[in-house]
């Protein structure tokens, strides 16, 4: 069964006819971590990089925002079972879509936050397919772990 996963939030699951999808990830930053042992995914859609802009509304929907929203989902995948030194992280989104500037650099930000966030707890990140100026739409298949990533026309495992 296919769960969407909204911007700012999240999905877990051990069974293995679910498929995680999130959509539109452009400047937003999407992770998946999946235990391939204990066969539990889940995928996250954060939007801003940083909760100290609005704590109040990380307090409600930490999802929202990279730095809570990645903890988050850790937290959510280990209470469900699966163990931190078998996770196998991949991202996708992180892209400069509206701000051709650079002068916000949302994607970038979140990029590095998540970064920082996944080494801070000791996890590699195994793939992913970030950055430039295109959409993303990202899956994450239960049972195998497989992540693909759509987007204009092309498709990518990662």
């Amino acid at each position: 069964m296919q769960h969407t996963v909204g911007i700012g939030e999240m999905a877990v699951s051990d069974r293995a006819d679910d498929v995680l999808v999130t959509y539109s990830l452009g400047s937003c930053v999407g992770l998946s971590l999946y235990d391939p042992v204990a066969r539990i995914g889940g995928l996250i859609h954060c939007m801003l990089p940083l909760s100290k802009i609005n704590p109040a509304k990380a307090q409600t929907n930490p999802e929202m925002f990279t730095d809570t929203g990645v903890v988050a989902l850790l937290r959510a995948v280990l209470a469900k079972g699966a163990q931190k030194n078998r996770l196998v992280a991949k991202v996708a989104g992180a892209g400069q879509l509206l701000d051709e500037n650079g002068l916000f650099r949302i994607g970038e930000r979140n990029h590095t936050v998540l970064r920082k966030v996944l080494w801070k707890n000791d996890i590699l990140i195994a793939a992913e397919d970030v950055g430039g100026t295109l959409s993303r739409t990202v899956y994450l298949h239960v049972a195998t772990g497989q992540t693909i990533v759509k987007s204009t026309g092309r498709q990518v495992e990662l």
